[in-house]
């Protein structure tokens, strides 16, 4: 039987739940910026055994809806079929499905699931094993690595948690003047925000700050990270840093002091929420990250992938033309800015 989950089986549902894109808080946060979240749970004897939070979005200037449910476990057939009576039910013409399953031939041969020609979340992650003692995981770190976190330590760059306010502001600082360095896109504030305020009371985000201390005695914070922590996982979704001491590594201790973090708070492994594939380009924006997380010597994962399952095949080809026909115009508009 599969049926709607209930407020009172919060805690059975997330017990089942391998992501926290998937718990139920993250759908608590995601009710709050206005999208409709829907959590379904089949059930054998009356116990719950297996689980799906989905999330709807619009699609402007229509009466269509694609559905999204990144970070599953392997869907059975049960409720891929009752995905599909409530695409229909939603006026959804797809349902993109990431699941958090490594590489593996998941919905080979099931009817209307494809593979998806627009991916939303990386395919790739790094993840570290976080049991071995504190001496064995620095001895598997690059040796640039270790030199860095020492070096930053020898510097005086100190790493504590700060979950007030005023620490969490300071972090949105250190987001826009990031973004504007790197020349990335990033959520807005209000998002950040009604994501700290769901998460924080349930412990499963922290705020993790990087200080220094000058020679005047002014403070200084230089990084400042969200992590996640989440049935055993430690997640590194969300980082910022100052433009000020780069020379002196902060970010490399931070890292550093995020896995002691994990394994103070019980966590047996660090998924560092994403990475370039196995043969990376160097001239990749991302390189530079995906380098920087390499170094600490976690094991390189490929997940199965994204997969579209398509509720209306005609809307569903008309959707992919256009999204390919937007996505062309903004890449001449760039070329052209250049």
């Amino acid at each position: 039987m599969i049926r709607n989950i209930t407020v009172e089986e919060k805690n059975s549902f997330n017990k089942l739940v391998l992501h926290p894109l998937q718990s139920w808080e993250w759908g608590e946060f995601r009710l709050k910026t206005g999208i409709e979240v829907i959590r379904f749970g089949r059930f054998e004897k009356e116990k719950l055994v297996e689980i799906a939070q989905i999330t709807l979005h619009q699609i402007p200037f229509t009466s269509y809806r694609i559905g999204y449910l990144p970070k599953c476990g392997i869907l059975t057939g049960e409720m891929i079929e009752e995905l599909k009576d409530v695409g229909k039910e939603k006026n959804l013409i797809f349902i993109k499905i990431e699941p958090n399953v490594r590489k593996t031939k998941i919905f080979e041969g099931l009817k209307d699931v494809v593979s998806s020609p627009h991916p939303l979340f990386t395919k790739y992650t790094f993840q570290l094993d976080l049991t071995p003692n504190e001496d064995d995981l620095l001895k598997n770190m690059h040796p640039k690595t270790r030199y860095n976190i020492r070096l930053s330590q020898k510097k005086g760059v100190t790493v504590f948690e700060d979950n007030s306010k005023e620490a969490f502001e300071k972090y949105l600082q250190l987001l826009e003047e990031t973004t504007v360095r790197q020349k990335f896109f990033a959520h807005t504030q209000k998002y950040h925000r009604l994501m700290w305020e769901t998460l924080l009371p349930s412990k499963i985000a922290h705020l993790l700050l990087a200080k220094y201390k000058d020679e005047k005695g002014k403070e200084l914070t230089l990084v400042a990270w969200i992590v996640f922590l989440f049935n055993g996982i430690i997640y590194y979704p969300y980082g910022a840093s100052s433009n000020l001491l780069r020379q002196f590594m902060p970010s490399n201790l931070m890292m550093w002091e995020a896995i002691k973090f994990g394994k103070k708070h019980g966590a047996k492994l660090f998924d560092m929420w994403g990475a370039l594939s196995s043969n990376p380009d160097p001239q990749d924006p991302w390189y530079g990250f995906h380098k920087f997380k390499e170094g600490y010597g976690a094991q390189h994962v490929e997940f199965a992938g994204s997969f579209d399952l398509v509720i209306s095949s005609p809307l569903y080809r008309i959707y992919n033309a256009l999204h390919n026909l937007r996505n062309f115009y903004l890449q001449i508009k760039a070329q052209l800015r250049k």
